[in-house]
């Protein structure tokens, strides 16, 4: 029998796009983004002068939608909210630009690097059970 881990990391593994929202004014807004990971940290890319880095400024935390296969109604997917950060450390940088590179739109000057650390994870429509939860433990607040 699998863990909730297992089968959550199963899904980071098999998908790379999910949607990731933000609040302006009150008000959320949803893009599609493309994810890397390592272990449970989301990372991905946009440009600097972007809306959303305007509105993740202000407000870093961020719900993520992840693995959704388009099957069906009845896919698993990965309900994911977290605290956004800059990566400032060239090595994660490098790392994470060599993936985004061909699929980042615009000057490679303008990438910002983003890390999302997870603050809870829901396993959702796994098989027909009810949402699995899995909370991190890390100091976001």
């Amino acid at each position: 029998m699998t863990s909730v881990r297992e089968e959550i990391l199963e899904v980071l593994n098999r998908e790379k796009i999910g949607t990731m929202a933000t609040v302006e004014n009150g008000k959320p807004y949803s893009r599609y983004m493309t994810f890397q990971h390592e272990d449970f940290v989301l990372y991905t890319v946009t440009n600097k002068h972007s809306e959303k880095m305007e509105e993740l400024r202000k407000n870093p935390y961020t719900h993520i939608l992840y693995g959704y296969e388009n099957g069906g109604f009845g896919d698993t997917y990965v309900e994911i909210e977290g605290k956004l950060t800059e990566v400032h450390e060239e090595g994660i940088k490098n790392k994470i630009a060599e993936f985004f590179t061909s699929i980042f739109v615009g000057n490679q000057d303008e990438m910002v690097t983003l890390k999302i650390e997870p603050i809870r994870m829901r396993l959702m429509n796994n098989k027909g059970q009810p949402p699995k939860e899995l909370e991190f433990t890390n100091d976001h607040e």
